[in-house]
């Protein structure tokens, strides 16, 4: 089944007594665009994410929203080195009574002594523990939240298969009415080529040789048989592809185009106002077909 490239997806879960939610929101773009917010200090999540989406997700700007509510976070310790603290505050009295000055120190002012207030950081093999702990949590909503976002864009995917089907089904109907018109242009040319020549020669016998060459040509100049064809088979690959499981986008693109191509070379071989105004109406349709198809994986 195809996708869309526009979707939205989002899940959250509570593991290991963190709280986790994943956001996901896409929109149209050539490529694999990927970009993610987590909150701070949680920087080492972006690479992980990035690779999950990249193996799930073929085209598309997607944006990922992360936020952890964590009560396991690795927390830093605070030492106070008391006997150093009494030493500075005796130093700060002795200079203070040498100079006549009143000492003042107060418990902050005390803190701010160098190594009086320490921070003892976590183990690193503790912390690189937490963090593929908390890595392995983030993925495991993240690939739910993901497994949403598919299913909205498959479903908006199966809408635009049924418009492209329809209006597909609709142009077959155009190139069916071509293929019965086309001839007749011909055999109106060989009438009125014929009804000329009797004109011009007051009557007299027509060269029927001579006639039949100039109507081939004719015929062969305005032919449009091998367009017609090959239209044909533009559209069933179009069919076809609108009905793969894999990210056709790129590919019905370019088909499109050919397709168009062909339509484009009908209409000015083609020397007839019938087949002019449904190549309009097949030109139209094309364009309908293009602007869904902007919107395929």
């Amino acid at each position: 089944m195809i996708c869309s490239m526009t979707g939205y997806g989002r899940f959250e879960n509570t593991l290991n007594n963190r709280k986790i939610t994943v956001e996901l929101r896409s929109v149209n773009h050539r490529f694999l665009e990927f970009s993610s917010r987590v909150p701070r200090g949680y920087m080492f999540l972006e690479d992980g994410l990035k690779s999950l989406v990249q193996k799930r997700v073929n085209r598309g700007k997607v944006e990922m929203f992360v936020s952890i509510d964590d009560e396991n976070e690795v927390e830093c310790g605070i030492t106070v080195n008391h006997s150093l603290a009494t030493q500075y505050i005796a130093a700060v009295k002795e200079i203070a009574e040498k100079n006549g000055m009143e000492p003042k120190v107060s418990a902050l002012d005390a803190a701010r002594f160098p190594e009086v207030v320490t921070v003892k950081k976590a183990d690193e093999e503790d912390f690189e523990a937490y963090q593929k702990q908390v890595l392995d949590d983030v993925l495991s909503v993240a690939n739910v939240a993901i497994d949403n976002f598919i299913n909205m864009r498959k479903t908006e995917g199966e809408s635009l298969k049924n418009d492209v089907e329809s209006r597909v089904n609709i142009i077959y109907q155009a190139v069916e009415k071509i293929e019965v018109v086309a001839p007749q242009t011909v055999e109106r040319y060989s009438e009125r080529l014929r009804e000329k020549i009797t004109e011009f020669l007051g009557g007299a016998q027509v060269d029927e040789q001579r006639l039949l060459t100039e109507v081939a040509i004719y015929a062969d100049r305005v032919a449009t048989d091998e367009e017609t064809v090959r239209l044909r088979s533009h559209l069933g690959q179009i069919i076809e592809m609108v009905n793969s499981d894999n990210a056709v986008g790129r590919k019905l693109d370019f088909i499109l185009q050919e397709a168009n191509r062909e339509i484009n070379t009908i209409g000015s071989k083609a020397q007839n106002t019938d087949i002019a105004k449904v190549v309009v109406d097949v030109k139209a349709e094309f364009e309908k077909i293009r602007e869904q198809i902007q919107n395929i994986e």
